[in-house]
């Protein structure tokens, strides 16, 4: 089973078990028994391909494939072979079919197309379409050299979409021209990870990018050697500045690589210093000191060639931003002048500005003449005793609603008083029935007895007559 069969079967739902036997028959015929089936098996390859290329499985290949453009020969076809089904028996129907709908565009094609790709023409149509147009002219043409894998290499135009739209999303926020310019090395230095995830472009991939940045969808200005990205109304050539600019900025990044370098290298040398002088080899450590001194020296000499670039830089950034502010000044003198002369001056403002005073005067007394027309003037103390007398009944009611809140309280208050005291009396022991020696109280259940029965000792008394004397 070939590598990239494999990875399919692992990554692309389009290749479930259920689909590769489809997948990989000769499916040519269904582009008229079953269109929909035909259709859809050529979309799973076309967005197969595409999927190997972004993630790098077509680099693995060989040096003349990458993540923007795809080689298309035996070796593809070998590494697409499935253990069960073997090679796709349609591949040069599913490429022939993307190169119709420039999908995948030969590379020198690609490279030499004077005007834009999105240019219309009868070419970027689909085979079946061309063929039907061409039978319907009484001209027969074959489908069999669309059948033929068509060796070559083919630049993917949904992958150099896709690191287009993320280096412009890269760019949205940037708006100083040293943001803006660079050479064509330290452009690929920066983006080369950074908009193909986990992938890295190579020469041949930022070939391509550049070429459909500026020619298809002009959004750099690329004269070989420097690149400038377009501002908003922007379209001025690559300048000598800009070249400056782009030169300053690569020189300072190399620099600051440079000295991160003999950083590391003054550690390294100091601690086999350190490892000679432990080791009692003192020639070894001389010899390491010695290169440390001179790798100091040269780090300082870069740190002040580095301090010379970034003040130079600076004052480079800060005229570029005088410019742009004295642009910005001239057009909003521009604006200004026009909408004053569309005032006509200070005389007309004062002018308009008297008629309104005069019309808001007249309209004032109208509004009065007509108030006192319409009906009797309003009472304000009668006004103020219905205030009053709404407000002296909220406030009544509020007391009251006071007062009714206070004996509910209470309610609860006393009910759980008496729950507590009903509590207390279920609790105390009853009193017992059986008297006699044997039979044990406690002292207070004594004490409680006695004190019933000196309460109870008053009232027999009082129920038996005394004698008559």
């Amino acid at each position: 089973m070939g590598e990239l069969a494999d990875y399919l079967v692992q990554h692309d739902d389009n290749f479930r078990k259920a689909r590769l036997p489809a997948l990989y028959s000769d499916f040519r015929g269904q582009r008229t028994l079953n269109p929909d089936g035909y259709n859809a098996n050529i979309a799973a390859w076309r967005g197969a391909l595409t999927r190997l290329a972004s993630d790098g499985q077509l680099a693995l290949l060989g040096p003349d494939s990458s993540i923007l453009v795809c080689k298309i020969d035996n070796t593809l076809l070998r590494a697409l072979e499935h253990k069960s089904y073997g090679q796709p028996l349609a591949l040069g129907t599913v490429i022939n079919d993307a190169i119709s709908r420039r999908e995948f565009m030969p590379l020198n094609e690609y490279m030499k197309l004077p005007q834009s790709i999105y240019q219309t023409g009868w070419t970027s149509l689909p085979w079946s379409v061309v063929g039907w147009a061409f039978r319907q002219l009484g001209v027969n043409i074959s489908s069999k050299s669309e059948d033929r894998l068509p060796n070559g290499q083919y630049a993917i135009l949904h992958n150099v979409e896709a690191a287009s739209n993320r280096l412009r999303s890269a760019l949205a926020d940037k708006t100083s021209k040293f943001d803006l310019v660079f050479t064509r090395a330290q452009f690929q230095q920066t983006f080369a990870t950074e908009l193909m995830e986990q992938q890295r472009l190579s020469d041949t991939d930022f070939d391509v990018l550049l070429k459909y940045l500026s020619r298809d969808k002009n959004l750099i200005t690329y004269d070989g050697t420097t690149i400038k990205w377009k501002s908003t109304g922007d379209e001025t050539p690559v300048s000598e500045e800009d070249s400056s600019i782009a030169s300053i900025k690569e020189l300072t990044a190399n620099l600051k690589h440079q000295s991160t370098l003999l950083g590391s290298r003054i550690e390294e040398l100091e601690q086999e210093a350190k490892t000679a002088v432990a080791r009692k080899n003192r020639v070894s450590a001389l010899a390491a000191l010695k290169s440390k001194k001179i790798a100091e020296a040269s780090l300082a000499t870069r740190y002040a060639t580095l301090s010379q670039l970034e003040e130079v830089a600076a004052k480079i950034q800060q005229a570029a931003d005088n410019v742009q502010l004295i642009k910005v000044m001239q057009s909003s003198t521009g604006v200004l002048q026009k909408l004053n002369a569309e005032i006509g001056g200070t005389e007309k403002v004062e002018g308009v500005m008297d008629r309104l005073r005069e019309q808001m005067t007249d309209a004032d007394e109208v509004a009065a003449i007509l108030a006192e027309s319409t009906g009797a003037p309003i009472d304000e103390g009668e006004i103020d005793e219905e205030l009053a007398a709404m407000e002296d009944q909220e406030k009544t009611k509020e007391e009251e609603a006071q007062k009714q809140k206070q004996a509910e309280e209470r309610q609860r208050q006393e009910a759980r008083e008496a729950a507590e005291a009903q509590k207390r009396l279920e609790e105390l022991p009853s009193v017992p029935t059986e008297t006699g020696p044997e039979r044990d109280l406690t002292p207070a259940t004594e004490t409680r007895i006695q004190d019933l029965s000196m309460e109870e000792e008053p009232e027999r008394h009082r129920e038996k007559p005394l004698p008559a004397s």
